[in-house]
């Protein structure tokens, strides 16, 4: 399809926390998702489909997230998975 995101790559500046910045560099890092992160400058992700933005989505929310909010998305992924069978 023409013209559609798959078709694309740009760069992201991700908004975080100068204290976690280097914890979700690495953590993209580790995920072979292209990222730049200089000292002092912001975090910059490439993204080139819509699962590398779930992805550094997913990253960043692990560490904005309150536990409990967590707890609860795992045990939501956990009924799914083994009661839906």
């Amino acid at each position: 399809m023409e013209g559609s995101i798959s078709n694309y790559s740009f760069k992201q500046v991700v908004k975080v926390s100068r204290t976690d910045r280097w914890e979700v560099y690495r953590r993209l890092q580790e995920l072979e998702i292209p990222c730049q992160c200089q000292t002092n400058q912001e975090l910059t992700v490439e993204v080139s489909n819509i699962a590398t933005a779930v992805q550094v989505w997913s990253v960043v929310r692990q560490l904005n997230a309150e536990r409990q909010d967590l707890i609860e998305i795992l045990e939501e992924c956990w009924h799914y998975r083994y009661h839906k069978l």
